[in-house]
């Protein structure tokens, strides 16, 4: 297989709480691919971006903040989770953007640390969209960067978790938000519509995939999952959540090479067909 194996990985439970919330739950376990089977680089970033925002009612609890503030206006920001393993070459790169609504995050950093997790740096930084809350991650018992994809989805759902616990305002943005927000999405996201993949030649060692579909959880891992099932090997990448969609970029390579163009086309046709397959398979009935 082109992926190597990883001395320990994270079995990523979804438990619905009977306040309505759920949970990221991590058992450990063996043999569970991680990202690629040589050392992460650091390309140039290509961020992918979105300025959408919707009017709805607020929350009206000004307990459900974390340090933050809900805002002076009805104007529910896009909410932003990105899990970056491009930028440091030592650490797992968490993002969260939410407008101008997050405090320090102190849950969310206790959250992560009882997943395994240390949070070796945080830092804060404003622009036009908004407060940028970043967290360099580690795993506990090793210091090294997180590249299980398993352990990577247990901790975006984890963010988007406390995001619905301390923002409940923000599960109206959110796919999360159906079955676990106050105020759940008031239209949900088209598949067939929503979903593009691109592969491009990226230096004559690897290719750039892009994907962008609905989100939903698990979706990280099912990803990795069909690109390695066809011995195409995930390098590195960037996964971000904008909303209620989901926007991967992911480094791969075919045996150490960049992908040639029949085997782009196997890997855009097995994303394409997994991603639309509940559609697909209801309608050949």
């Amino acid at each position: 297989m082109a992926v190597a194996m990883g001395s320990a990985s994270v079995h990523l439970a979804v438990q619905i709480c009977c306040n309505n919330e759920f949970k990221a739950n991590a058992a450990f376990v063996k043999g569970s691919p991680r990202f690629g089977n040589k050392p992460l680089c650091c390309p140039a970033r290509r961020r992918f971006s979105s300025s959408a925002t919707r009017i709805i009612p607020r929350a009206s609890s000004a307990t459900a903040v974390e340090d933050g503030s809900n805002g002076d206006t009805d104007t529910i920001p896009t909410p932003k989770v990105i899990i970056d393993l491009d930028s440091d070459p030592d650490a797992t790169v968490v993002e969260i953007t939410f407008g101008d609504r997050l405090g320090a995050l102190l849950d969310t950093m206790n959250a992560l640390k009882n997943l395994g997790l240390n949070v070796v740096k945080a830092n804060v930084f404003l622009d036009s969209s908004g407060k940028h809350n970043k967290f360099a991650i580690t795993k506990a018992d090793t210091g090294r960067k997180v590249d299980d994809p398993e352990v990577l989805e247990a901790i975006r759902l984890t963010v988007i978790n406390n995001l619905l616990q301390y923002h409940p305002e923000s599960s109206s943005q959110l796919a999360m938000g159906v079955a676990f927000g106050v105020d759940p999405p008031k239209q949900q996201v088209d598949v067939d519509i929503a979903t593009h993949i691109s592969v491009f030649d990226d230096g004559p060692d690897r290719s750039l995939l892009l994907v962008e579909t609905a989100d939903r959880p698990g979706l990280l891992v099912d990803l990795v999952k069909i690109i390695t099932d066809i011995n195409v090997n995930v390098e590195s990448g960037e996964f971000d959540t904008e909303g209620l969609l989901a926007k991967a970029k992911f480094h791969v390579s075919y045996k150490g090479k960049a992908i040639i163009k029949p085997l782009q086309q196997v890997l855009a046709n097995s994303l394409r067909y997994f991603l639309r397959r509940p559609t697909t398979e209801e309608a050949s009935f």
